[in-house]
């Protein structure tokens, strides 16, 4: 998979920081967060560039992965009517140990980036080890939210496990137009989420 980014730097004191975002807007992908749980509601094309993107945060752990989602645009009818406020994305390795506190002022401080063509393997569906639910289990998710952004913390072990999910958004979901509703989701019972809540990710074709 070829995936066209953007790779940015920030200078902050002693500090520089790599942050990665997608060369082109996905202006049909939306995160929402629900308070009990977050929402992503994605467009065949948004959900294969993500796939891309969490493979990406699995090979990169030296940089942030910026998704920008907070568009003006909303899926028909997908989003329920409690939703709360709309978040961008960050995904980042744990060895990083950056602060989200910091996302302000690294954002304001990102160059205007050079193009750049990421190389990456297709994302597969792959059943979660066994160890998945062993008490030493550390290749788990956690989350912030800070300054209108989710970030996901985790190891390349498990990012590259959940890369599918998005894949599987975009295979699966143009094939359910009929029933106008395709689903899936990073759940709690998976062995996947540490200090973090469920994401449902859900297919959407039309949009307004």
């Amino acid at each position: 998979m070829k995936l066209p980014v953007v790779i940015h730097r920030a200078r902050t004191g002693a500090d520089e920081f790599r942050v990665v975002r997608p060369a082109r807007p996905l202006p049909r992908a939306v995160l929402v967060d629900h308070d009990r749980y977050l929402g992503a509601y994605l467009d065949q094309e948004a959900a294969r560039s993500i796939a891309g993107l969490w493979t990406l945060a699995a090979r990169s752990p030296r940089s942030l992965i910026h998704v920008p989602l907070r568009t003006p645009h909303s899926p028909d009818r997908a989003v329920p009517d409690s939703a709360g406020a709309r978040l961008d994305l960050v995904l980042l390795h744990h060895s990083l140990q950056f602060a989200p506190s910091r996302w302000k002022e690294v954002r304001a401080r990102l160059d205007p980036g050079r193009p750049h063509t990421a190389n990456l393997p297709e994302a597969n569906r792959t059943d979660p080890p066994a160890t998945r639910h062993h008490r030493e289990n550390r290749d788990l998710l956690h989350e912030h939210v800070r300054a209108g952004t989710l970030f996901m913390t985790g190891s390349a072990k498990v990012f590259h496990e959940t890369a599918h999910h998005f894949l599987d958004i975009a295979h699966q979901g143009p094939t359910h137009t009929g029933t106008r509703h395709y689903c899936t989701q990073l759940h709690a019972n998976a062995g996947i989420l540490g200090n973090a809540r469920e994401i449902h990710i859900e297919y959407c074709a039309e949009w307004t």
